[in-house]
């Protein structure tokens, strides 16, 4: 495995993020997973059998899990245009075309997963924000009770 560059180091936090490969040739796998670890991802699974998408995904739960945001990257060597739009109709996010570049995929892949973890932060930000105000609140009342007595 080559030193990392630039485009390789992914933050510590996208590097814990899963991802589901799934291809129907075994080369294009073995390509796909190479590209993910110099790029530093370390949690992936790999099918060749898009039958069992479903089922490795459930049991999987890539980054995607749990919520409507789901990133799908589709990889093929069909250039007709009405592949590619029937494609994009899917929740498909990105299309690259075969051969793809190395540089690319790993790039997409960083800038899909950031975007994710963006996805993430705001869905849990009303969450984190009741936190804090039920936090604060607590800490007010406190400080009530407290000058009280003191009174």
């Amino acid at each position: 495995m080559s030193t990392p560059n630039q485009w390789e180091d992914p933050s510590a936090d996208l590097a814990k993020m899963k991802i589901l490969i799934i291809d129907d040739e075994p080369v294009n796998v073995a390509l796909l997973e190479e590209i993910l670890v110099e790029a530093g991802y370390t949690r992936f699974e790999s099918i060749l059998d898009s039958k069992l998408a479903l089922q490795i995904y459930k049991t999987f739960l890539p980054a995607v899990a749990g919520d409507t945001f789901l990133l799908v990257v589709i990889l093929t060597a069909d250039t007709n245009e009405e592949t590619k739009r029937r494609a994009l109709k899917t929740p498909a996010t990105h299309f690259l075309l075969k051969p793809f570049d190395h540089v690319e995929v790993a790039l997409r892949t960083r800038n899909l997963l950031k975007s994710r973890r963006a996805h993430q932060l705001l869905d849990n930000q009303p969450a984190g924000l009741e936190d804090a105000v039920r936090d604060r609140t607590a800490e007010l009342r406190a400080t009530v009770a407290q000058l009280q007595k003191t009174n």
